[in-house]
């Protein structure tokens, strides 16, 4: 088909309408239900048998999924590396495009809708998982599942992680594409079996059970938001003050009717000292007043320089009169921005990597920090994980496996300003909290912080850039739900398919002339 054909151009607008559909579906909007139609736009603009074309078509959609998705990355790092993240997840989609061309050159799947929606969700959920683990380490942000926590189709994550969300999400937007090629031939019982998918997955989902229940006591928690003076990258050049603030925060929940003792453990955010209180004396001795004050631990996020070198990005579980007797260092240290892959190679496209002097370290054990409570007379494994963590499953469920019995998500949003960031990291908590049935808590420095039930209903709420305490009594739950005993093999067995699909559909493609296959949404 020539590049003149106007019909050709107007898919390239479907997929931009499709990409910026699904952006929507995302916080600060948060319309989840514009998720399956931007999915069902963006499969209609890929009709064509054409692996450049429908390429193309992937990356438009990318585009206008993820250059408004992240505009957060602007507030704290600039234009180009905002616009570069961009692109580069953007070409994940194109990836996508070429390969559902040549999945569905198989005539199994030309010929049959039922197939198309399947390879099309396979390979979709296949690709997520790519980018969510390469390269550096991957990069989840954007994954559908996260559109989804107010979404009837949010309690899958209970039986399959995000993994299974996404895929819901997917199959329903291409149930809604099929239907609409189905209507526009007036094929009447295609429309409404299609239309059905899309009800069948919506009630499935509000079918499956939501235990919320403590199984083993309660856990009586506080939170402090200390805030910072100004938001930014420059917002810990005043480290004492950060920290004062965090101190104030924890006197503070002592004027909220709590008496000292009242607490099992005071939840301080990422980055609440920058002022490592192992090595400076006066930061130890306020912060362990501020312990005695409230009669409880405190888990402290602070920043570690080995002699080695580098720096670890740590939570300290300090008690009072006795220091820091547990803690947890950050696994999974953020790309160019904690630490500087490829360093020569980035300077001359942003300055900003200069701001990294010291590149981060990735800590090595899961994220659980036990903690010995007298009320309770045991000890409770508390889940740990740091800032962009609760985007990546592994490392989530690990701490659960471990026998975390709740979870606390530890952030710092400062450098992000009045961005969506922090609540689009709050729907991604929420899901957690669903996926593994844990009561989570996500406590930032300077919002959005947050108490989440296990079913991933928001018990409190602060608003950014404000001083605030949260003070909750978390349901303590030891069982693992089906998605935490299934792990990492439902990624893999998608992948797996994903690959098998697309070389299927390559090699039945060359016993088919490309002027006998149809379109897929036919």
């Amino acid at each position: 088909m020539p590049a003149r054909d106007p019909s050709r151009w107007w898919s390239a607008v479907l997929a931009l309408l499709g990409g910026l559909l699904t952006w929507t579906a995302f916080p600060d909007l948060g319309w989840w239900f514009a998720a399956g139609p931007g999915i069902a736009l963006l499969f209609l603009a890929m009709r064509r048998d054409s692996a450049r074309w429908n390429a193309l078509l992937g990356f438009v959609w990318g585009l206008a999924f993820f250059v408004p998705l992240l505009t957060w990355a602007d507030d704290a790092v600039g234009p180009v590396p905002w616009l570069a993240l961009s692109v580069a997840e953007a070409g994940f989609l194109a990836l996508l495009g070429a390969a559902w061309s040549w999945a569905r050159r198989g005539e199994a799947v030309w010929r049959r809708a039922s197939l198309q929606l399947v390879v099309f969700v396979v390979l979709w959920v296949a690709v997520e998982e790519l980018r969510s683990l390469w390269p550096f380490g991957g990069f989840p942000w954007g994954r559908l599942a996260f559109s989804q926590a107010d979404s009837p189709l949010a309690p899958l994550a209970r039986l399959g992680g995000a993994p299974l969300v996404s895929a819901a999400v997917v199959a329903a937007g291409v149930a809604l594409a099929l239907a609409w090629s189905a209507a526009r031939r007036f094929a009447l019982l295609p429309t409404l079996g299609r239309l059905a998918v899309v009800g069948a997955l919506l009630v499935v989902g509000m079918l499956v059970p939501m235990d919320t229940r403590a199984e083993d006591g309660t856990l009586s928690v506080g939170a402090v938001q200390g805030n910072v003076a100004q938001p930014g990258l420059h917002a810990f050049d005043q480290r004492r003050e950060v920290l004062d603030n965090h101190l104030a925060g924890t006197y503070a929940l002592l004027d909220q009717g709590v008496a000292p003792g009242d607490l099992d453990v005071v939840l301080w955010p990422e980055n609440g000292t920058d002022i490592d209180p192992q090595v400076d004396a006066a930061a130890a001795a306020d912060i362990d007043a501020a312990a005695r004050a409230v009669g409880a631990p405190l888990l402290v996020g602070t920043i570690e320089y080995p002699e080695s070198g580098g720096r670890y990005n740590t939570s300290l579980l300090w008690e009072p009169g006795k220091g820091p007797v547990a803690r947890y260092s950050k696994q999974r240290p953020a790309p160019f921005a904690e630490y500087i892959p490829l360093r020569s190679l980035v300077r001359p496209f942003s300055s900003a990597v200069d701001l990294v002097r010291n590149d981060m370290l990735p800590g090595t054990e899961p994220g659980v920090v036990p903690l010995a409570s007298e009320r309770l007379g045991r000890t409770v494994r508390i889940g740990d994980v740091i800032c962009f963590e609760v985007a990546y499953d592994g490392i989530v469920r690990e701490a659960v496996r471990e026998g975390a019995e709740v979870l606390v998500v530890q952030t710092n949003n400062a450098s992000f300003g009045y961005s969506a960031e922090s609540t689009q990291q709050l729907a991604m908590a929420r899901l957690r909290a669903v996926e593994l049935g844990r009561a989570t808590v996500q406590v930032s420095t300077v919002g959005v912080s947050a108490v989440i039930a296990p079913n991933g209903t928001v018990a409190q709420q602060t608003e950014l850039f404000t001083p605030a305490q949260l003070v909750a009594r978390l349901p303590l739950r030891q069982s693992l739900t089906p998605a935490a005993r299934l792990g990492a093999w439902p990624s893999g067995i998608v992948g797996a398919l994903a690959l098998v699909m697309t070389a299927a559909g390559t090699a039945g493609a060359r016993r088919v002339r490309r002027a006998d296959r149809p379109d897929p949404a036919a």
